[in-house]
C-alpha cells in the first residue's frame, strides 16, 4: 500500500517545517512547497520532495501541483494550506495596494490552488483539505488589520467549502493556532517598513508607545505560546480522524476567542481586544 500524499505550503519555517517532518516521520510522503527556490532547495538537500509555491505567483501554484501530480500519478490525499505573513498597522494607514498584496497571499492564492486541488481528489473519490486560520481570524486586535481582514476571509470562505464538500468524499478543516514559536513576527517587519508610513501617521506616538516594541523586540516569548509542534498535533487530528472536526484550536488565547464570540457582547470583546 503506498503512502499517503499530502501538499503542505510555507515550509521554509516554523509551522510549515515542522509538519513536513512530523508527518514524513509518520509515514506520509510529503510534497513541502516554499516561496523561496533556496529554501526548497534546503528541504532537498534533507530528502523531501520540495517545489517553489508562491501564492503571489498563479503559474508557481500550477508548476507545483502539475509536480505533485507527475510524481503521484495524479493522485493527492491532503492538502495543508498554510503560508501567510502579516502586515502590521492601523487600517487608517493601510495603503489598498498593501491590501490586495495579502490577500493574494493568504486568500486569492489558497483558493487558487484549493480549486485546482478539488477536481483531483474528486477524481480519486477521496480528499482532506486543511487550512490554517489564527485567533485573528475568530476575534480582531488592533493594529492587525489587515492580517485580521484576510483570516475573517478565510475563515467565510473556508465554511462555505466545508458545506458545499459535505456531500461528497472530500473533508475540509480549519486549524485555529493562536500564538505559535515562529519567524511571524520578524517576517511582518519587513512588511511594516515596506508599507506603512508611521511617521508621518496621526498615530505616531501610539506606534512609538505600543506596535515599535512589540514589533521589534526581541525578548521573551508571548505569553500562552507554544511550539510549532502543537499545531502539527491538532492537523495530524484532523488528517486521521474518519469524521474531522471543522476546527481545531490550538493555544489558550484561541480556545478563548472562540468563546467569548459565542458569549460575550461586542462591547466586552472590543474591551478585551484593545489591550491585545
Amino acid at each position: 500500500m503506498s503512502a499517503r500524499s499530502i501538499l503542505i505550503t510555507g515550509c521554509s519555517s516554523g509551522i510549515g517545517r515542522d509538519a513536513a517532518h512530523s508527518l514524513r516521520a509518520q509515514g506520509w510522503r510529503v510534497f513541502a512547497a516554499c516561496r523561496a527556490e533556496a529554501d526548497c532547495a534546503a528541504l532537498r538537500a534533507d530528502g523531501f520532495d520540495s517545489l517553489r509555491l508562491d501564492y503571489e505567483d498563479p503559474a508557481s501554484i500550477a508548476a507545483a501541483l502539475d509536480e505533485v501530480l507527475a510524481a503521484t500519478g495524479g493522485t493527492l490525499d491532503a492538502l495543508f494550506n498554510n503560508g501567510a505573513y502579516a502586515v502590521p498597522g492601523a487600517v487608517e494607514d493601510l495603503p489598498t495596494d498593501a491590501l490586495r498584496a495579502i490577500f493574494e497571499a493568504n486568500l486569492f492564492g489558497w483558493h487558487d490552488l484549493t480549486n485546482r486541488v478539488i477536481p483531483v481528489m474528486r477524481r480519486q473519490g477521496h480528499g482532506r483539505i486543511v487550512n490554517c486560520s489564527s485567533v485573528l481570524g475568530l476575534m480582531s486586535a488592533p493594529w492587525r488589520g489587515a492580517y485580521n481582514a484576510t483570516k475573517f476571509a478565510l475563515e467565510g470562505l473556508t465554511d462555505t467549502l466545508r458545506l458545499e464538500m459535505a456531500d461528497t468524499p472530500i473533508r475540509v478543516v480549519l486549524i485555529e493556532p493562536g500564538p505559535i514559536d515562529t519567524a511571524f513576527r520578524r517576517n511582518a517587519r519587513s512588511q511594516f517598513e515596506r508599507w506603512i508610513d508611521w511617521q508621518g501617521s496621526a498615530r505616531r506616538a501610539q506606534y512609538e508607545s505600543q506596535l515599535l516594541k512589540r514589533l521589534y523586540d526581541e525578548g521573551g516569548a508571548d505569553r500562552f505560546q507554544l511550539p510549532p509542534s502543537a499545531v502539527t498535533r491538532q492537523l495530524t487530528r484532523a488528517l486521521d480522524s474518519p469524521s474531522p472536526r471543522a476546527r481545531y484550536f490550538v493555544t489558550v488565547p484561541t480556545w478563548g476567542a472562540e468563546i467569548a464570540r459565542r458569549l460575550l457582547p461586542t462591547a466586552l470583546r472590543d474591551r478585551i481586544a484593545g489591550g491585545a
